[in-house]
């Protein structure tokens, strides 16, 4: 076997040396620069908009891959004790905090978008659109209703005549903002359902069956013949489920709960925004718009250094990014999950509010 020469044996060590500089240099560069830390922002509460905060935490994950959004529909409710009780970073919640409330510190409201409750049902056979106004959809959630040719039901659908069918009633039976929603609505339209249940996040229902969050009270219309629900529209439209046409009491028109009916409920409620954002909008006055409808609203404490060590300066920055992308870049998913965009006079609300946020007494965005 031939001997290589010393020279080809000096150009191997040669390039194995630079090979070894090079590679070391790498792994010095590595040690060097910091890991990009991932971050976690926990979050929970209303079901009426998990869908579109999920698709939320998904996109803004594929534009800022070290953001990782996890949030639990647990309804209203759930949001508004582990907020409270700093669980979580933040919360949903259809039901605005008062001021009372906030034992733990203050709590900031963010609108994050425009949604609509709709009362679900499914009737076998009945191929027209239930049409429904105030008076009778509480006189059936009353009880005072209880058959499907109820005079009263037939009076504004003459469809229903032949269908003597016992109606089952469905609701929530956990603490829930869209609970909320409907039961205003309907406190502001029968006097005696003001007077023997009211409006809540939680009420005692005088008929029906419970169920948990929005999916359930979905399932619940979706699988058993002659029912009627409340839900927030998107479950609707996800589970092919059914929904009436509400009376507008101010035009007396027939309402379809579509993007641009939603929408027209906040018109006339803007002014009073830049005021206080925790206000209803159901039972709008605008002739045109669906008289069920709410914001609802991310709760974000006003100090964010009430955390402690769970919550330092770079967390509250990524938590408050988020919460600006949602009310900007993020308003473009809405409409594809039947929910309604802010108007700009609510975005630019919106951006003071966040703006007001400090951790240590520090604003966390100055922009």
């Amino acid at each position: 076997m031939a001997m290589k020469s010393k020279s080809g044996i000096s150009k191997i060590m040669m390039a194995l040396a630079i090979i070894l500089i090079i590679t070391g240099a790498v792994a010095a560069y590595y040690a060097l620069t910091p890991k990009t830390q991932t971050i976690t922002l926990n979050g929970a509460g209303a079901t009426f908009p998990e869908p579109l905060i999920k698709k939320w935490a998904s996109e803004y994950n594929k534009i800022n891959h070290s953001i990782v959004i996890d949030y639990q529909g647990i309804g209203s409710g759930g949001g508004i004790q582990q907020i409270k009780e700093k669980i979580v970073d933040f919360a949903g919640t259809d039901a605005p905090v008062k001021d009372e409330d906030m034992t733990t510190g203050y709590l900031v409201h963010i609108p994050e978008t425009l949604g609509a409750v709709v009362v679900a049902y499914n009737i076998p056979g009945y191929t027209e659109t239930l049409k429904l106004d105030g008076d009778t959809i509480a006189k059936i959630f009353l009880g005072n209703i209880t058959k499907w040719n109820d005079p009263e039901i037939v009076a504004l659908n003459p469809g229903l005549i032949d269908i003597n069918q016992d109606i089952l009633v469905a609701h929530r039976s956990d603490g829930s903002g869209t609970t909320y929603i409907f039961t205003d609505y309907l406190s502001r339209i029968n006097e005696e359902w003001a007077k023997r249940v009211g409006k809540g996040k939680s009420v005692n229902w005088p008929v029906g069956v419970g169920a948990q969050g929005n999916p359930g009270v979905a399932g619940i219309v979706k699988n058993y013949h002659y029912s009627i629900g409340y839900m927030e529209i998107t479950y609707a439209m996800l589970n092919n489920i059914t929904y009436a046409w509400i009376k507008n009491e101010f035009s007396g028109e027939f309402i379809e709960p579509t993007l641009e009916s939603i929408s027209k409920a906040a018109k006339g409620f803007l002014n009073q925004m830049k005021n206080d954002v925790r206000l209803s909008i159901v039972n709008s006055p605008e002739p045109d718009s669906y008289p069920i409808t709410s914001f609802t609203y991310i709760l974000l404490y006003k100090e964010m250094n009430v955390y402690g060590e769970k919550m330092d300066m770079g967390k509250a920055k990524a938590l408050l990014d988020f919460m600006w992308w949602i009310v900007h870049d993020g308003q473009d998913y809405s409409e594809g999950l039947y929910y309604a965009k802010l108007p700009q006079e609510v975005i630019e609300i919106c951006e003071e509010l966040l703006r007001s946020i400090t951790y240590n007494g520090q604003h966390i965005i100055t922009s």
